[in-house]
């Protein structure tokens, strides 16, 4: 039986630890669900020669410009799994705890970050999960589920008081991932600086971000002029019925430009059909520019 994050699933908070752990268990068995071996460790590999094949080996290391030159069948070979590390960025600021859904932005992220994490240590990627709000964190990579739980305990339950600071963590991960990592960020996007250190990791990482979204910041709004306040910055503004609650509709463009993978999620919809067949279009996480 498969589950849904918007339809199925409670609040990551109102379980207990034991039950967080099996429902995360089947969300990643889910997620992994008819994915390419190769997920999260296809950039891992490192090629040490082509050599001509042989009956047994495997049509996935055909070396196919080698093969069409010669005229002859090439596999490739590599010497040795060189892991790469996955930085889980979550966001844990007040605008991700907000909702007009039974689940929040905050805990929808909290159960992707969860599967993901725990898919990401099974093909034998260290992962390390990083706050993206007032919380403290570690930023070391582990393979041991174990280290994933602890890392997990503390966010999973939202706060709507909790101030944003999302883009200084990513300004810290950048000198903390000295070598070629996979930085995967949750977040609605309400920090303003995230998107320009998002891009500037982009530059030696390989950078994915899941925009998640409720409904009501979606529509238009009825309620004639108001004065608003954003909830984790403080900054006040004044808009209109007319007028979306937040106009953010370039940041994709912007930041698929800078070389940053996006993605966008809704609450309201199931979120584990189209976040594999993101991972599944791009080969993997790991399996990007590296």
């Amino acid at each position: 039986m498969r589950l849904s994050i918007h339809e199925d699933l409670p609040p990551p908070g109102q379980l207990a630890h034991g039950d967080f752990e099996m429902v995360v268990r089947r969300l990643a068995d889910d997620l992994a669900f008819g994915t390419d071996a190769s997920l999260f460790v296809g950039a891992g590999l490192e090629y040490a020669q082509s050599r001509l094949y042989q009956s047994g080996d495997s049509i996935r290391q055909m070396d196919w410009r080698l093969t069409a030159r010669t005229g002859k069948p090439f596999v490739k070979e590599y010497e040795a799994l060189k892991r790469t590390d996955v930085y889980l960025v979550v966001d844990t600021s007040a605008s991700m705890a907000i909702s007009s859904r039974r689940l929040s932005k905050h805990d929808v992220a909290i159960w992707i970050a969860a599967a993901v994490g725990l898919v990401a240590q099974r093909r034998l990627s260290p992962v390390a999960l990083v706050g993206g709000g007032e919380r403290t964190t570690r930023f070391v990579p582990s393979l041991l589920a174990s280290d994933l739980w602890r890392a997990l305990e503390p966010l999973r339950v939202s706060d709507c008081a909790e101030g944003t600071a999302l883009g200084e963590r990513l300004a810290r991960l950048g000198p903390r991932a000295r070598r070629r990592s996979v930085i995967l960020a949750l977040t609605d996007l309400h920090d303003p600086s995230a998107p320009k250190q998002l891009r500037q990791l982009a530059q030696r990482h390989d950078v994915v971000v899941i925009q998640i979204e409720d409904s009501a910041e979606l529509g238009v709004l009825r309620s004639g002029f108001f004065r608003g306040e954003e909830a984790e910055t403080g900054s006040r503004f004044i808009s209109s019925s007319r007028a979306h609650l937040a106009d953010r509709s370039g940041l994709p463009r912007d930041l698929v430009r800078g070389g940053v993978a996006h993605l966008r999620l809704r609450t309201d919809e199931p979120v584990l059909p189209p976040l594999r067949r993101f991972l599944g279009d791009r080969g993997g996480l790991g399996g990007g520019r590296a």
